[in-house]
C-alpha cells in the first residue's frame, strides 16, 4: 500500500519524515529511532549550543555547531544505515554555519523553514549529496525559491507544504490569516505540485505537513496528492523523544482549548500550548535578563525588550521547567494520551507492511 519515500538518492521504506522540533525536543535520539524504523529521522539544529558543556556564556555559535555534529553523531549510531536530516532554520544568525555543520556532521539532507532558504544551493555546493528540502506554505513560495536555486543549478528535491491551521512552532504565515479559512492544506500540496511539474519537467516529491496523527491521516494526505507526511507533535511523547518528562506530561495534560497562537519574538507566528505564557513573559522581565547569544537575525525580545528570549524559553522547556519554559505543538498534541515508543507508532501508522 505504501509506497516509500525518495527525496535526492535517499530512499525510506515508509513516506514520513519527522518534523524538527527545537530545541533538542527532536534530538539525536529521535532522529535515529525514527530513522531506523524506516522513516527520515530531523535533528532540529536551533539552539543546541546551550546544553554542551563547551558552552562559556560567550561562544554560542561556535558551541551550536559542535552540538549539532555530536546530535548527528548519535543519530548515526542509532541508525547507520538510516536517513537522517537536519532541521535549519533561516531566521537564525547562526543559519549558514548550521548547515554547513550538519553537511560536515554527514546529514543526508537538509530541511529549511522559518523563511525563505535563498541561499541554500551555494552552502551546500561542495556537498551534491546532500538533498535540499525548503519548507512552503504557498507556491507564491516555491516559485521565489526555485527561480532563485535555478541559478544555482538546484532545484529542491522535495518540499515540505507546511498547513498553518494545524502546524506546531513557527508557522510562514500571517497571524491574521490563520483561522480565516484562507488556507486550503491540500489545494497547496496540489497545487506545488503541479506547478514543480511544469517548472523542473519532473515530478519533485511534494509532503504535507500539520495535523498528521494516525493512520488515517496519512491515507488521507497519500489520497490527496502528497507523496509523503511530516509527523512531528505524534513523537513528543514517546520514550526516545529527547525532551524531559515534564515536557511530555505537558502534552498529556493539556486541552484542545488550551493550544492556540502565540507572536514569537522572531516576528513569525507560532502555536504553543498557551497556559504558561504570562509566566514566560514575567521571566525574564524579572530577570532583566539581557540577550547572551544574538541567537536571531531579528528578534523583539533583544530590539525592544518585550516579549521574551524564545532559546532560553524553548531550551528551559525542554529541561523540564514548564512553568517558564515555552511548549510548542501542533493542533493534535492534546490527543496524547500515553508515554509509547516510535517503532508503536510506526507499527500502527503502517501496520499492514513489514517492519523495517
Amino acid at each position: 500500500m505504501f509506497a516509500g519515500l525518495t527525496i535526492g538518492r535517499y530512499r525510506v521504506p515508509y513516506p514520513l519524515l519527522q518534523g524538527g522540533m527545537g530545541v533538542r525536543i527532536s534530538g539525536g535520539r529521535l532522529a535515529g529511532n525514527v530513522a531506523r524504523c524506516g522513516g527520515i529521522g530531523v535533528v532540529a539544529s536551533a539552539g543546541l549550543g546551550l546544553d554542551l558543556p563547551t558552552y562559556n556564556g560567550g561562544n554560542f555559535f561556535e558551541s551550536d555547531a559542535l552540538a549539532l555534529k555530536e546530535e548527528l553523531r548519535k543519530a548515526r549510531a542509532i541508525a547507520p544505515e538510516g536517513v537522517i536530516g537536519v532541521n535549519c532554520m533561516v531566521a537564525v544568525s547562526d543559519y549558514d554555519t548550521n548547515v554547513r555543520a550538519a553537511c560536515e556532521g554527514g546529514a543526508n539532507l537538509i530541511v529549511c523553514g522559518a523563511g525563505l532558504p535563498l541561499s541554500l544551493p551555494k552552502l551546500v555546493k561542495d556537498y551534491p549529496e546532500v538533498a535540499i528540502v525548503p519548507i512552503v506554505s504557498s507556491v507564491k513560495a516555491i516559485e521565489l525559491i526555485c527561480r532563485k536555486w535555478e541559478r544555482h543549478e538546484r532545484l529542491p528535491d522535495a518540499v515540505v507544504v507546511e498547513d498553518p491551521e494545524t502546524a506546531g512552532g513557527h508557522l510562514g504565515e500571517h497571524f491574521e490569516d490563520i483561522g480565516t479559512g484562507k488556507y486550503d492544506q491540500y489545494g497547496t500540496v496540489r497545487g506545488v505540485k503541479a506547478w514543480l511539474r511544469e517548472f523542473a519537467g519532473h515530478d519533485i516529491p511534494v509532503i504535507a505537513a500539520g495535523g498528521i496523527w494516525d493512520r488515517g491521516d496519512v491515507l488521507h494526505a497519500l489520497s490527496e496528492g502528497a507523496d509523503g507526511v511530516q509527523m512531528a507533535s505524534r513523537f513528543v511523547c514517546t520514550e526516545e523523544c529527547d525532551a524531559d518528562a515534564a515536557y511530555k506530561q505537558a502534552y498529556l495534560d493539556c486541552t484542545k482549548e488550551q493550544i492556540g497562537l502565540i507572536m514569537s519574538p522572531v516576528g513569525l507566528p507560532g502555536r504553543a500550548i498557551l497556559n504558561n505564557i504570562p509566566y514566560i513573559e514575567q521571566y525574564d522581565a524579572q530577570r532583566g535578563f539581557i540577550c547572551p547569544c544574538r541567537c536571531l537575525k531579528r528578534c523583539v525580545y533583544r530590539e525592544t525588550g518585550t516579549h521574551y528570549c524564545i532559546v532560553h524559553s524553548l531550551n528551559r522547556a525542554q529541561q523540564g521547567d514548564v512553568k517558564t519554559g515555552l511548549i510548542f505543538c501542533g493542533s493534535n498534541a492534546w490527543r496524547s494520551d500515553h508515554i509509547g515508543t516510535v517503532r508503536e507508532i510506526f507499527d500502527e501508522l503502517f501496520a499492514d507492511e513489514k517492519t523495517a
